[in-house]
């Protein structure tokens, strides 16, 4: 079983994700699955690709049946460059 550290190090493209609190209200509740990751954005998709400024919200992300909320400021940064750095929630 993984906690929030592990997830926040492994590879969050292909994982289903939902925002579950944004600085802008009207992507709260947008889910789908999370198909592009840059420094500072997920790119969610469900049906049409979506940005969200990672730093700006709080995501649920499901990874191998199991569901956490990670807050997106913990996943600033490069995607190859959070999975080799120590995660402090």
């Amino acid at each position: 079983m993984m906690d929030k550290r592990q997830v926040v190090q492994q590879e969050l493209i292909g994982c289903p994700a939902m925002v579950v609190d944004a600085t802008n209200k009207n992507l709260v509740g947008m889910q789908g699955k999370i198909v592009d990751e840059t420094k500072y954005m997920l790119v969610i998709a469900n049906g049409k690709e979506r940005k969200v400024l990672k730093a700006h919200a709080t995501f649920k992300i499901t990874m191998k049946k199991k569901s956490y909320i990670i807050n997106g400021a913990v996943l600033v940064g490069r995607p190859e460059d959070r999975l080799k750095k120590k995660v402090r929630l």
